[in-house]
């Protein structure tokens, strides 16, 4: 089985590798369990390939013709699309957001498309193609309405690969992932950047600033929770996405008090003095727009899960980067 990793270079492509590569099978369009021969992990700079002769690393520019035609070759059974321009700077650089996140998704669909094969297209998604006036908890038949640049390039991703599933030219999944929390590294350009930050700044004995109110809310999922996710989105039956591949995924719905109380009992009192408010309106905007809480009653019927508490995430970061260095 040969699988192709967008984004293969990034913290969430390097720990999705990495599990694919310890699980050794997965579950083709067909429905049989076949052996990981290949695994090409593609981004614009090099993947660490962990040493394994099935991993291929590819540097390149994904909204590239020629690039998406050598990766995504006759054999490819399987694509995880991760790759993406972040909200943020989607925002102040929209030429760049329409190549990564548009334009290259159509790129690799019609890729897929070429060969005939159905293979299976796993597109991730975001909070963010929801907006405007929206209900307590966003449903699964609520009306996309994205306010910001990368929220429309994913929205029409979505549209994008319900179609190409519909026609049959692939089986595609995709999951909306809720806000990613507790990231490892440094700050980028997302928005929502500081949803990691305001934990993993403290806990490294780091200042952070906090942008947003204390009451905002959001929805959040652990890195841990997030790899889980991906792989049993792979690995479900197409016969139970019955007319829609898209998926809301579990997550907390927390608002940034509430993170804060939580890095306090796990980590004391003292680790609070490296934190400090400091109001920004573009992120506060961009931000509060998002959904604080979705219906995940099918993705949880699916066999999809979320996190059990907050708490439980910043342990987790504690364990796995914190304490061993990231990914």
């Amino acid at each position: 089985m040969k699988v192709v990793i967008t984004g293969g270079a990034g913290f969430l492509g390097q720990r999705l590798a990495r599990k694919i590569l310890d699980k050794g099978r997965l579950v083709d369009s067909d429905g049989r369990a076949s052996e990981v021969t290949s695994l090409t992990l593609v981004d614009v700079v090099a993947a660490n390939d962990f040493g394994d002769p099935r991993v291929k690393s590819v540097v390149g520019d994904i909204a590239d013709a020629a690039l998406v035609r050598e990766v995504i070759d006759a054999g490819v059974d399987s694509v995880f699309h991760l790759a993406a321009i972040v909200s943020g700077q989607a925002e102040a650089d929209f030429d760049l957001g329409m190549r990564i996140n548009l334009d290259a998704t159509r790129l690799l669909l019609e890729a897929c498309r070429a060969h005939g094969r159905r293979p299976k297209f796993i597109f991730t998604s975001s909070v963010a193609v929801f907006g405007g006036q929206l209900p307590d908890v966003v449903q699964d038949t609520t009306a996309l309405n994205p306010r910001s640049s990368y929220g429309m390039q994913k929205a029409v991703g979505e549209l994008l690969v319900n179609e190409y599933s519909r026609r049959g030219f692939i089986d595609g999944r995709v999951l909306r992932l809720p806000t990613i929390s507790v990231r490892p590294g440094k700050p980028n350009k997302a928005a929502s950047s500081f949803a990691s930050g305001i934990i993993r700044e403290p806990l490294n004995g780091e200042d952070a600033i906090c942008p947003v109110p204390p009451e905002t809310r959001l929805w959040l999922l652990s890195p841990r929770a997030a790899i889980a996710a991906l792989l049993k989105g792979h690995e479900l039956a197409a016969e139970g996405l019955q007319d829609s591949r898209t998926i809301n995924l579990p997550g907390l719905s927390v608002s940034v008090a509430e993170m804060i109380e939580a890095l306090e009992r796990v980590a004391g009192e003292g680790v609070l003095k490296h934190l400090r408010r400091e109001r920004d309106a573009t992120v506060e905007r961009i931000v509060g727009g998002w959904p604080a809480a979705w219906d995940t009653s099918r993705a949880r019927a699916l066999g999809l899960a979320g996190d059990a508490d907050f708490d439980s995430i910043i342990r987790a970061y504690i364990e796995d980067d914190l304490e061993r260095g990231p990914a």
